[in-house]
This record gives C-alpha cells, structure tokens and sequence, in this order.
C-alpha cells in the first residue's frame, strides 16, 4: 500500500486540499494526515504544535480559534509549480468546483471533515490514515471528537463499551487510526473498537516494538528499520503488519519491498507508485 503523506506533500503545500487531490490524482492506495483541535473544538490538518513552518501567520494551533486559522495562508510557503509545463495542459474531475486551479489552490487550514468528504466523494476507493497528535491540551477530547467525526460518515463502526477486539488491521476498513501515544490509541479502541490502529514508533530499544493490546500494526520509522531489519520479520511472525514512515528515495524503497512491508508512506506517491509496479 502506498500512502500519500499529508497529501503529495513533495508537490503540494502538505495537508492542503490541493495536496490530496494530487494525491488521490496520482492513484495513491491512502492518505495521510495529521489532526489538531483547535481552540473552539474544530479538528483541522496541521502537523505541528504551532502555525509559524506551514503558514504566514504566527500561534499555537490549539490556542487559535478556526476563524483565526482560516485567516492564514498555508499554501504560499511551498512552490506549487509541477516539475514539467506538459502537467498544465491536463485537468480532472476532482478539481472541478474544489480547486478552481492547480497553480492557485485554496491555502486556508484544512478541516478534517473536509478531507473525509473528499475520501467519501472519491471516484475510486481509497484509504485515510489519521494521526492523533500528542501531547496537546486537550487531551482526549481529540480522540473523542474524532470518533465523532467518523461516526458522521458512518466510519467509526461499533462505538460504546464493548469488548475491544484483540487487534484489527482490516483491509475493509477506510479509515485507520495512528498515533505515537499508546493512550491515544487506547481511547480508539474502548471509543470505536472497529477501527484499526498502528501505533507509530521512533525509538526502541534493540529493534524490539511491543504493540498495545488492540494494536495490529507497528509504524517504525525508516531509521529503525534501517537499524534493525529484523523488525518486519519479528512483527510478521506475530501476525502484525508494517507501515514504514517516511520514504522518498528509489532506493530505500526497494529496501523495503525486498523486506516485504505493508505500506510505504511517502512525500512522492507518483514516484513510488511507478516504482512499486514496476517490480
């Protein structure tokens, strides 16, 4: 599976809609994100704690309000001209009444109901990966509110105290949750068992990745598996899956495929679809 991160972030200003119509353009398998919540409880797509690296404004994201962050733009920071002028000659249906141009996308903040409308909207079918950012001040309340969201689009399954599943990673499902917060992913799984969870990882120690009940996939970083190739193997034994963050070079990509993981996540999702096809 190939996974758009934050869209194709290498073409398009990251967690823009722009960026995910390039992205679902370029026959991604599934999209990522990132989600905050913003001081008036709205879930809008921002990576980092505050706005200063992806915008023209200045702030903590959970301390702005959505009017606020609605003023900003989040788009004129990343140069949005394509690689070849052949590109300007094409259009497609995702853009017509989204994103009047290519070159001059909508660079106001994300919010996460927009992203899935357009997951929903999708001519093909394809998946969304949705990233709890922690620590915030709000604790919870980002898990709560996004079970709620899904619970709109009828994604968040069976929801209430029920007996959580041992671990999920269903191909059926549209939307998967991630995080690097095990209590994150916790509240998913007592809020809406159904939904599968890969519990992300940047750190361990001797290439040993203990998943939390619940929890069938593991998220290690190219780093780590690059140390430790023996990870993808361990997990697969024990009936887990692996998606690898974040991977752009041709040449770690076919690292990758030769140790058999699940899903590359990726800035180039054209670039590593062709790759991957090509094998």
């Amino acid at each position: 599976m190939v996974v758009a991160h934050r869209g194709a972030s290498y073409d398009r200003a990251e967690h823009t809609l722009a960026a995910y119509v390039a992205a679902i353009d370029s026959g991604a398998d599934a999209l990522e994100c990132d989600v905050r919540l913003t001081r008036d409880g709205h879930l809008v797509c921002v990576h980092d704690r505050t706005v200063q690296r992806t915008s023209n404004g200045r702030g903590v994201v959970s301390e702005l309000d959505l009017a606020g962050l609605r003023a900003l733009d989040f788009a004129s920071w990343h140069d949005q001209w394509p690689d070849s002028a052949d590109q300007l000659l094409t259009d497609d249906a995702y853009l017509a009444g989204v994103a009047p141009d290519r070159l001059e996308p909508d660079g106001g903040v994300l919010l996460l109901d927009t992203l899935l409308g357009l997951v929903r909207d999708s001519a093909r079918d394809v998946k969304l990966l949705i990233e709890t950012k922690h620590p915030t001040r709000y604790g919870g309340l980002v898990e709560k509110e996004l079970v709620r969201a899904l619970g709109h689009f009828g994604w968040s399954g069976v929801t209430g105290p029920v007996a959580p599943r041992r671990h999920r990673a269903d191909d059926s499902s549209l939307v998967t949750v991630m995080s690097f917060a095990a209590t994150a992913l916790r509240r998913v799984r007592l809020l809406a068992p159904d939904v599968p969870l890969v519990l992300l990882v940047e750190r361990t120690l001797s290439g040993r990745i203990q998943l939390p009940h619940g929890v069938g996939t593991a998220g290690p970083g190219l780093h780590l598996v690059r140390a430790y190739p023996d990870i993808v193997e361990r997990l697969h034994e024990r009936g887990r899956r692996v998606y690898v963050w974040t991977v752009d070079e041709v040449v770690d990509v076919e690292y990758l495929l030769g140790l058999g993981v699940d899903a590359i996540i990726t800035d180039r999702p054209t670039q590593v679809l062709a790759q991957v096809s090509s094998q």
